[in-house]
């Protein structure tokens, strides 16, 4: 029998860096893989978040990532947007294809874990646990059905939202552990019946190789960078849910300072639409750049002096957030000002900033000047403790031990 351990993480979405931007099981497969242990990372060839999906025709592709590292790409039917009928189906598929998974894999796995969003794909994970007598986690990364229910406006008298209410409280049941991102998700677990002691909180974090490795920022976008002026920057998804348009309404109330410069970085569907509101509100106080490759982010960042992140206020955030823009701001040593409304504030664990009520463009403006204000060595020191949390908390290397301590003791 080889001694060599064996885990296999599921989730439908993950993917690589080629085909989209590698994310947190990709991450820690990597580190586990270093650690000796044999990763499967098994994923669905296909979905809308891709950037570039996978092309092959047989049912599985397994695709050699390191030397104990193998992705193992499900065969998908493609669709055209996040609301077909057949993303759907796909999560059926998905699932039923885990099932066959012992004819392509030939190292039985010691641990299995299945991470969301859709729970219709724990059927086929705890299927295969239960073949192997594998230890089992159930990861949550976004509450489903409640998310469905609270969000999407659908019934919880929906026959499918109930089939799902089903698996949800069925996987806090008959799971080993049970892994979130969300600081506070152990909340609404217990309500649906989780035993609190299986529960960890495994945060999202970030690849320090990766981060370290950062590429320069193009000629022409440095171009675009405003000259001798105190940024306050954002990189992401340009869109109402990340509060862009409040961060405008704050630049409007501070256009009267001249040297204070906002800098958006990223694309988005509602990006037109807010480039028009910045217009009409004559602002020459706001630049947006085109996206840029995730590996120039921590060059960008760097030209910050402040980093903004918001939210809108949503009930489902009192049981906490995981933006995988957070890890990247922490590490730039910048400070951050958070416009949040919930549980589990990472810059507020880290003192790395300022966190502000959600929805309040008033408040965003009051903050900026706040830092603005500040001398320069205590911006710094601000900044520094994000990168210091992150380094010590949200290093995935770090989190891959954790991992390891809690569900592979040696």
């Amino acid at each position: 029998m080889s001694s060599v351990q064996t885990i296999w993480l599921i989730n439908q979405y993950s993917s690589t860096p080629e085909t989209a931007m590698g994310g947190r099981h990709y991450y820690l497969a990597q580190e586990l893989a270093k650690k000796g242990y044999r990763v499967y990372l098994i994923a669905g060839r296909y979905s809308h978040l891709l950037r570039q999906p996978k092309q092959f025709s047989e049912p599985y592709l397994l695709e050699k990532i390191d030397k104990n590292f193998t992705f193992v790409w499900v065969n998908l039917p493609e669709y055209q947007e996040a609301h077909s009928k057949q993303r759907v189906l796909n999560w059926f598929k998905f699932s039923w294809a885990l099932t066959k998974l012992p004819s392509v894999i030939t190292d039985r796995p010691d641990a299995i874990l299945y991470s969301s969003p859709s729970p219709i794909g724990y059927l086929g994970a705890k299927h295969l646990a239960n073949k192997y007598k594998a230890k089992f986690i159930f990861e949550v990364r976004d509450i489903w059905p409640l998310t469905l229910i609270e969000l999407g406006g659908h019934s919880p008298k929906h026959p499918f939202v109930r089939f799902m209410q089903w698996i949800e409280d069925r996987a806090y049941k008959k799971s080993g552990y049970v892994f979130s991102n969300l600081f506070n998700a152990v909340e609404h677990m217990m309500s649906r019946g989780l035993n609190p002691k299986k529960f960890n909180w495994i945060p999202n974090g970030i690849s320090i190789d990766e981060v370290i490795h950062k590429e320069d920022l193009s000629l022409d976008v440095l171009s675009q960078l405003p000259k001798n002026k105190f940024i306050v920057g954002y990189t992401g998804t340009i869109g109402v849910a990340n509060a862009i348009d409040d961060l405008i309404d704050a630049a409007k109330l501070l256009s009267a300072y001249k040297d204070i410069h906002f800098v958006l970085v990223g694309s988005g569907k509602e990006k037109q639409h807010l480039v028009q509101k910045s217009l009409d509100l004559g602002l020459d106080n706001i630049t947006y750049i085109d996206a840029i490759p995730k590996k120039q982010i921590q060059s960008m960042l760097r030209t910050f002096d402040i980093c903004y992140i918001g939210w809108q206020k949503n009930s489902l955030y009192r049981f906490g957030i995981a933006p995988n823009k957070l890890p990247e701001y922490l590490f730039s040593a910048k400070p951050v000002i958070h416009a949040f409304s919930g549980k589990g504030d990472i810059v507020e664990l880290a003192d790395a900033g300022l966190t502000i009520d959600a929805e309040n463009p008033a408040l965003i403006a009051e903050s900026i000047l706040q830092l603005y204000d500040l001398p320069e060595h205590e911006r710094q020191a601000m900044g520094q403790r994000g990168k210091e949390y992150v380094l010590q908390h949200l290093d995935y290397s770090k989190i891959a031990t954790k991992l390891e301590s809690i569900v592979l003791p040696k």
